[in-house]
Order: structure tokens, then C-alpha cells, then sequence
């Protein structure tokens, strides 16, 4: 008499095994939807970081200016920072974005994150690098559901053109 030997997995097994990654999912599901957030503003910070760089070199290397600024279209500066911003080469250094100025960079917002930007519409450079505004400028990024976790970034450009970064709880 020949003894089979089953292969695979019995209905009860398979049943438990269902029950215990439910369970573990519904304890790791709250964990990883901070982190999703967490990188959501870290990667909207960095963009932002990013085009402000972009921007202050072009303005450097044509020595007119450039700029970032609140865009919902990509092709004009309508102070929609939630929507996008927009990167520019200022050709004709009047220290705005008009027909004709060259677009370097366009990004969209990822809509889960709440974005804010100066109230002046656009962080304006002169040839120098510097900023052309006197008044401090930022952009503030935090995801739309925060709670009180520290995931506000706040990017700040100073006088000199140069870009910080500063973590804050959200509001």
C-alpha cells in the first residue's frame, strides 16, 4: 500500500494565513500612511528647492534675472502656488515673468499637499543671484491630512538668494 503525500496547502491553513496578514495589514496601514506623507513633502520640498536653485543660476549665467512663481497653467504667473510653479529666465530683467521670458522648468503640486507661497507671486532674482524683494520670501508645503506630526517644510530664501529648509508641526 502506497502512501500519498499531499501537496500544497489545506482550506484551514490557507484561512489562517489570510487572518493573520488582514490583522498585521490593519496594524501597519496607519504607520504607512504617515510615511506616505512624510514623502510627499519631503519630494514637494525638494521641487521647490530644486526650481528656486534652477532659477537663481539662470538668472546668474544671463545676468538679467529669473524667477520662481505660482503657476496653474505653466505659461503664466498667476500666484496658484497649490496648483504649480514655474521656473524662469528673466530675458528682459524687468524682474516678472511675461510673453516671451524663457520657461526653464513647469511643476505640477501633487494635490494631496497644501502649498503656499509669497504673496508678491514670484521669488525674483536679480543677475547677481540675490533677491530682488526686500521682504522675506517662503514656500510652505504640508500634506492636506497632518495632524499635529511634524511634516511642514518651510523653504526660505534670503536676501543673498540662498535657499533653507526648516521642519515645523503642522498648523
Amino acid at each position: 500500500m502506497s502512501v500519498r503525500r499531499s501537496k500544497g496547502f489545506t482550506l484551514v491553513e490557507l484561512m489562517i494565513t489570510i487572518a493573520v496578514v488582514a490583522i498585521l495589514a490593519a496594524i501597519a496601514f496607519p504607520s504607512f500612511q504617515s510615511t506616505l506623507r512624510s514623502n510627499r513633502v519631503a519630494s514637494g520640498i525638494n521641487e521647490a528647492s530644486g526650481l528656486v536653485a534652477l532659477a537663481r543660476s539662470e538668472a546668474i549665467r544671463n545676468k538679467r534675472g529669473g524667477g520662481v512663481c505660482g503657476s496653474s497653467t505653466g505659461t503664466s504667473c498667476d500666484g496658484s502656488w497649490s496648483k504649480g510653479m514655474l521656473a524662469w529666465a528673466d530675458v528682459d530683467g524687468d524682474s516678472g515673468y511675461s510673453t516671451g521670458e524663457v520657461v526653464l522648468r513647469y511643476v505640477v503640486v501633487n494635490p494631496a499637499l497644501q502649498t503656499a507661497g509669497p504673496s508678491s507671486a514670484a521669488i525674483a532674482f536679480d543677475g547677481h543671484g540675490r533677491r530682488r524683494s526686500a521682504d522675506p520670501q517662503e514656500i510652505s508645503l504640508q500634506p492636506s491630512k497632518c495632524g499635529t506630526q511634524q511634516l511642514r517644510r518651510r523653504l526660505t530664501v534670503n536676501a543673498s538668494g540662498q535657499v533653507s529648509t526648516l521642519k515645523e508641526n503642522c498648523s
